[in-house]
């Protein structure tokens, strides 16, 4: 088995090399002057079973290209497995028409990574389940709720906590991280004007008194949840914090985040932290490396993935 790291997020491809006892295959991935990308693997890896970790974070189009130049080369050195590893998948929220004449990208980008030679996918917290389906290889999705119900319990231990999922599209999730902890579950009722602007209208279920734990799969303009803490604290709570698996805060996100009554938000490492993120007061990371690496070492193994979430 070879784990082989690209340019997107290298911490995380050492971390989960490291979770396994090994060494990142050696491999160059640099661009020419006109910015085309150029891979080469230096280490044999025929006959091998390789994992390619690269999550399609910003910038989307250069990680994403990285990644199928990358699963080209393995398949033409003739690697007998190729796995690609994409803790983050990009273009995700594209998974259907919302409206005439736009595209359904989320296809198009597995037909991309199949075409370019992935035998498999491994990815963390789909947006939406039913990506899956736009593969024709196996795809494993994995949840970063038990790596987020030890934090909590380490964290809020003796605490009344609620979770609380900020749409109706996420209670799902919510739930089964209500389940994990053993809280009970709310839910923010919100209306969405226009993309990017979100307005919380109710809250189904009783904070008063509770510490609230939101629970969302990405985070991007933190809008949504920023709202959702407002509406929560003046509802009662004694205090809101957020566990997002996807840290993407573009634009003034984080400049948002810490202007909120947020106590903290805690996000995974599976896109790599800006400067911004790692010195906001109250953004707190966590490692899903070996969450990662063990489904990694099962997959290699022919071993049952989904055991990981019983």
């Amino acid at each position: 088995m070879k784990v082989l790291g690209c340019n997107a997020n290298r911490p995380l491809a050492e971390s989960i090399a490291a979770c396994l006892r090994l060494d990142v295959t050696n491999a160059s991935i640099r661009r020419f002057a006109d910015m085309e990308i150029f891979v080469e693997v230096h280490e044999n890896v025929r006959g091998e079973d390789v994992f390619v970790i690269q999550p399609t974070s910003y910038p989307a189009n250069d990680n994403l290209m990285e990644l199928l130049v990358t699963l080209d080369a393995l398949r033409r050195g003739s690697a007998r497995r190729i796995t690609a590893v994409i803790p983050y998948f990009g273009y995700a929220r594209q998974d259907r028409k919302t409206g005439p004449r736009t595209p359904i990208t989320a296809k198009l980008v597995a037909n991309l990574i199949t075409q370019a030679g992935a035998n498999r996918v491994v990815t963390l917290d789909l947006h939406s389940g039913q990506i899956q389906g736009f593969f024709d290889i196996p795809v494993d999705n994995l949840f970063a709720a038990p790596v987020f119900a030890n934090d909590i319990r380490q964290q809020y231990d003796g605490e009344r906590l609620m979770v609380v999922s900020p749409d109706v599209g996420g209670v799902v999730r919510a739930r089964l991280l209500a389940k994990r902890i053993d809280a009970d579950l709310a839910i923010i009722d919100k209306r969405r004007e226009r993309a990017g602007v979100s307005e919380v209208m109710n809250i189904i279920g009783d904070v008063r008194g509770r510490t609230c734990i939101m629970v969302d799969d990405i985070v991007d303009s933190a809008g949504t949840l920023c709202n959702a803490a407002v509406a929560l604290t003046e509802a009662g709570a004694t205090a809101v914090s957020a566990y997002v698996t996807h840290g993407v805060l573009s634009g003034g996100a984080v400049a948002r985040v810490a202007a909120s009554p947020l106590k903290e938000m805690v996000v995974t490492d599976s896109i790599q932290a800006t400067e911004s993120v790692r010195m906001a007061s109250n953004i707190r990371p966590i490692s899903i490396s070996s969450l990662l690496a063990e489904a990694i070492a099962r997959i290699s193994d022919e071993r049952s993935v989904s055991s990981l979430f019983d």
